[in-house]
């Protein structure tokens, strides 16, 4: 601010309720709300020097990437859902031909999905 002074709303930026006092000298931030008062500022940070600008591109670069957790439950769920189905079938064939009954082979095949993935696969 170069001159005068005034409660601003920052809330959009840093979260904060309650308005912040400024007065000549304070440095004030983009995207805010003049709440009292009256000033005259001097833009100092323009275009990508912003706070708006950086928290976008903070934004773009979370989105970009993942997490380790994340890229390691991705090469778990490759092996994983490919596994179970293999041994599902298995199951089927093995109580099919031993048993001959459909109905019996068939329910312990669910019985291997409900097991192995209780909510998700099934």
């Amino acid at each position: 601010m170069v001159a005068g002074k005034s409660a601003i709303d920052e809330s959009m930026v840093t979260g904060e309720r309650i308005p912040v006092k400024k007065q000549a000298g304070d440095e004030g931030i983009g995207a805010t709300i003049n709440k009292t008062g009256s000033f005259k500022f001097k833009a100092t940070k323009v275009g990508k020097d912003t706070v708006l600008a950086q928290i976008v591109k903070l934004v773009q670069d979370a989105q970009g990437s993942k997490a380790s957790i994340q890229q390691l439950a991705d090469r778990v769920t490759g092996w994983f859902v490919p596994g179970v189905i293999a041994i599902a079938i298995t199951t089927f064939i093995i109580w099919f031909n031993f048993v001959g009954n459909v109905t019996l082979a068939m329910i312990t095949t669910v019985g291997v999905l409900i097991l192995a993935c209780p909510l998700p696969c099934v």
